[in-house]
């Protein structure tokens, strides 16, 4: 008995997975591209030092920095800006006078002298700060 071979198509339980892999590898490559460019700040090596975190809310943080140049920095709330040393304490003085529960805390690169960490640090007690913290980076040993 000859059997009737007749090409009977079956539906195809696939799904075509290609078009998802491209836009998958698109959309890979435009977070890698942009990524970087979402990091903002002062590139600043802090010392590393075996201390636990202070929690606090990023609105509430005054940040004065100090880089590997010399160069000052001031940053309220997320929006860092480049400052001399004078302006820099006028600034603080204003900043306490309206809200003075605000943390005062210090980056300073791991290759500034001491002496210029410090006279930061006095800069901002002078202009009103009680208390000044420094941001190290955790000890990674």
């Amino acid at each position: 008995m000859a059997r009737s071979r007749r090409n009977k198509r079956r539906p195809m339980a696939e799904i075509n997975v290609v078009p998802y892999i491209d836009v998958m590898l698109v959309l890979l490559v435009i977070f890698m591209i942009t990524a970087p460019m979402l990091t903002q700040g002062v590139d600043v090596e802090l010392p590393n030092a075996n201390a636990s975190p202070i929690q606090n809310d990023e609105s509430d943080v005054l940040i004065a920095s100090i880089d590997s140049k010399g160069n000052y920095y001031l940053d309220v709330g997320g929006k860092e800006e480049s400052i001399g040393l004078s302006q820099l304490q006028d600034r603080v003085r204003k900043i306490l006078n309206q809200n003075p529960k605000i943390s005062v805390l210090v980056r300073g690169d791991k290759n500034v002298p001491y002496g210029d960490v410090v006279g930061l640090m006095v800069t901002l007690q002078g202009a009103g700060a009680p208390n000044v913290g420094l941001v190290t980076e955790p000890d990674r040993n």
